[in-house]
């Protein structure tokens, strides 16, 4: 295991990586007072280095078998104060829904043209959506979105007769999720600089939302840990309570 940084171990030292459970509040509070915690160590030409707002993000740790297709959790949410960033997003759809789609916030929308630029190799985007019409053209695309998470899919609502009403969500934040091979659940819930009772109302409504989904065929205890940081902090461990 590699050396931690100055910063990592002062962190730990001002109680990040705790095993103790914390209610929501205290840990968003521990989480902000981590980030803001530096190494004071500059570079080595003297420059000073710069923060930066830290993305907070939740783990939730779900009692669901990965290997089975009816325990697996996919899908999309928007959180109600959102995460503090938009995203780039792109729509495969008829030429007489191009404009409608860019005035909703897409970087780019056609249908062979796009796809041919995909192709190629062209990847500057965060979320795909398509139109359910699109997908013969679309469906060629699936080895190279599928490794990185952007081939669109009806599960996560990128696949939608409303593409327009769909890039609007996305280009505002709305979130993908879908579980690790550890029956993990990762998802953004804000920024650093967020109030805490913003961060709270997002980090509630996740957990809410993963709740609700709760595959029948999960057996035992369902939400087995949740963990809070940020981009460059250890982890705070958050109170469970089951639904």
């Amino acid at each position: 295991m590699p050396n931690p940084s100055v910063r990592y171990r002062k962190q730990l030292e001002a109680g990040g990586g705790s095993k103790e459970t914390v209610d929501v509040d205290a840990g968003i509070e521990t989480v902000k007072r981590l980030a803001g915690v530096g190494s004071d160590r500059g570079y080595k030409n003297g420059r000073k280095r710069k923060g930066f707002d830290q993305t907070v993000e939740l783990c939730m740790h779900l009692g669901i078998d990965p290997k089975q297709a009816d325990q697996m959790l996919r899908g999309a949410m928007s959180l109600p104060k959102g995460i503090g960033k938009t995203k780039r997003v792109i729509a495969f759809c008829d030429d007489d829904m191009v404009d409608d789609a860019k005035a909703a916030g897409a970087i780019e929308a056609g249908s062979g043209e796009l796809v041919d630029k995909i192709t190629k190799g062209w990847m500057d985007f965060d979320v795909a959506i398509a139109h359910p019409s699109m997908m013969g053209k679309v469906g060629r695309l699936g080895k190279v979105l599928g490794p990185q998470g952007k081939m669109p899919s009806p599960k996560a609502g990128t696949v939608t007769p409303e593409v327009v009403t769909a890039v609007k969500e996305f280009a505002a934040g709305k979130l993908e999720y879908r579980n690790d091979a550890g029956g993990n659940i990762h998802l953004p819930v804000g920024k650093v600089s967020f109030p805490t009772p913003d961060l709270r109302e997002n980090i509630e409504a996740v957990v809410h939302h993963v709740q609700k989904i709760k595959p029948a065929a999960a057996k035992g205890t369902y939400v087995k840990r949740i963990s809070l940081s940020a981009t460059m902090t250890p982890s705070v461990q958050l109170t469970v309570e089951q639904a």
